[in-house]
Formats: structure tokens, C-alpha cells, sequence
């Protein structure tokens, strides 16, 4: 398996679970699968990984820190993964854009799922995108306990 970029983060157990509930809660939420499921736990960790679409998550803390980035993510955000798992959330958007930021992951938290959400972003270096037919999840652990939120986009613009 790959290590570009720093970004072996992916394969540890513990991201592997996480991916785990970051799909199976797009699927409660969506009724589709964001990948193909079929292979073990880790297969579908490197798939998600390697998929041609961005996804991005947090956890729940306080003011979130972004805690999963595929390799489309870490790209766009001019990032590795060390680099964006240590990053707050809220940095992901400028704060200009923090209120409407703010708002949409409100939604998505109160609803579970929240869709075709557009909005401009900025990289860890500071280039802006704007990203556009992105979902929103609520992500949930096996017992349903809400653990995060997660967003997957395939359209963006540089600025």
C-alpha cells in the first residue's frame, strides 16, 4: 500500500474503524453506498482512500479537529496527513465564510444528512476553491452514538 505524501494514517486500526462508521453512517443516511463494500475492513479503508472524490471528516470535540482526509482531500488541501489530522475544522473555510460554514453543519447535525451544500474553502497554504455538490453526514459508532461529521464532493473550482 502507498505512503505518498505522508499519508500511511489511513491504514491504522483506528482509521480503519473509523471509515467503517463513516460508510456504514453514509448509507443509513443516504441509502446508497458512497464505495463499493465488498473485501475486509482494511480493503474498503484503502479503497475510500484512493477514491476519486473528496472525503473529509471530524470528530466532536469543542471546535472539531479534522481527523480523516483521502488522498483527493490532502491534494486539495495542500496537506499531508499528519498536517490535516491535527487541523481544526473551522480552518478549512475563511472566516468570512464561518457563519454560512457553521450553519450547514448545524443542518447536517440536526438532519443527519445535508446535500448538495456548495461553498468556497481555503487550503492549509491559503488558495481558495469552491466546492460544490458536496454531502454532508452525521457520522455514527455501531451504537448509533454520534462520533463525527463527514462530507464527500467530486466538483471544485480553484479561485
Amino acid at each position: 500500500m502507498d505512503d505518498t505524501a505522508g499519508s500511511s494514517g489511513w491504514a491504522t486500526p483506528s482509521t480503519v474503524q473509523w471509515c467503517r462508521w463513516l460508510l456504514d453512517s453514509y448509507r443509513h443516511w443516504a441509502g446508497e453506498e458512497l464505495i463499493e463494500r465488498a473485501g475486509t475492513p482494511e480493503v474498503q479503508a484503502h479503497r475510500l482512500f484512493d477514491a476519486p472524490f473528496v472525503v473529509v471528516s471530524h470528530g466532536i470535540e469543542e471546535d472539531p479537529i479534522l481527523n480523516y482526509g483521502n488522498r483527493r482531500a490532502l491534494d486539495l488541501w495542500e496537506s499531508t496527513w499528519e498536517q490535516l489530522v491535527t487541523t481544526p475544522s473551522r480552518m478549512t473555510a475563511e472566516p468570512v465564510h464561518q457563519d454560512e460554514r457553521r450553519r450547514m453543519l448545524e443542518t447536517a447535525r440536526s438532519c443527519g444528512f445535508f446535500s448538495d451544500y456548495r461553498g468556497v474553502r481555503i487550503s492549509l497554504t491559503g488558495r481558495r476553491f469552491r466546492i460544490e455538490g458536496a454531502c454532508v453526514w452525521t457520522v455514527m459508532d455501531a451504537r448509533a452514538v454520534r462520533v463525527g461529521q463527514a462530507a464527500s464532493f467530486s466538483q471544485w473550482t480553484r479561485l
